[in-house]
């Protein structure tokens, strides 16, 4: 019979990242992603509405469309090699009272940063399966903490990481899966917003490399072990606790 207090007798050995694709990697945590898996000698692979500025692999879509998001992986497989390891960094928002934003905006943010987080993990699951990868979906502060003028994202992001702990249990032992929870960063998401829903002139942003730092840091943990969730954000983050 193993004894199983026995002290290990292999060291742990980080795993190499292999082929990446990250969701939203044109700009974004998602391009400090791109950035970030290249220099830890991984290859990213870029799914996004407009081209990377980065020289990487990559498919336009749009991510609001969940066959188009599934089709995109399915093709990449093929064009460029199937992922070890998937990143869903693609977020968007809308401000404002729910009774002031249209059903058309409102119904996007969770078709992008949800149901676009679901499609391309689905599409990449049996990929994943077979090299017993890992998935990080992105949820963020705010779906831990529900703000006002924030239902759609709130929502969207609570749901991520209820998506990511249930995923986490079915998967267990097959496929990893992180849910790394940022909170605001030095971006352009902030851009075109209407002034008050911008941070302040004095507020406490972390840089997204240090976001994707810690996403790589989940994605090279050794077969077997998880990072099951992990919140990255400034010192002085005003969203959290």
């Amino acid at each position: 019979m193993t004894d199983a207090t026995a002290p290990p007798t292999e060291t742990p050995v980080p795993r190499e990242l292999g082929t990446v694709y990250v969701t939203g990697g044109s700009s974004g945590l998602g391009a400090a992603l791109v950035e970030a898996v290249t220099a830890a000698g991984g290859k990213p692979v870029v799914l996004d509405r407009v081209p990377p500025s980065a020289e990487v692999p990559h498919a336009v879509v749009d991510l609001a469309d969940s066959a188009a998001a599934a089709d995109a992986v399915e093709r990449l497989a093929v064009e460029v090699g199937p992922p070890d390891a998937v990143v869903t960094a693609a977020g968007t928002d809308a401000c404002g009272p729910l009774a002031e934003i249209s059903v058309e905006h409102w119904e996007r943010v969770v078709r992008v940063n949800l149901l676009g987080t679901v499609a391309v993990v689905r599409a990449a699951l049996p990929f994943l399966e077979q090299r017993r990868g890992t998935v990080v979906t992105v949820a963020s502060t705010l779906g831990l903490k529900g703000v006002s003028d924030a239902t759609a994202y709130c929502a969207s992001k609570f749901g991520v990481r209820g998506f990511s702990q249930a995923l986490a249990a079915e998967l267990a032992g097959r496929v990893g899966v992180t849910c790394l929870v940022p909170g605001g960063m030095r971006t352009a998401f902030f851009d075109g917003r209407p002034e008050q829903y911008k941070p302040g002139p004095d507020a406490d942003l972390a840089d997204p490399r240090a976001t994707a730092a810690a996403a790589v840091t989940a994605l090279r943990q050794p077969v077997g072990v998880e990072i099951r969730e992990m919140l990255v954000a400034a010192s002085g983050e005003s969203s959290w606790p």
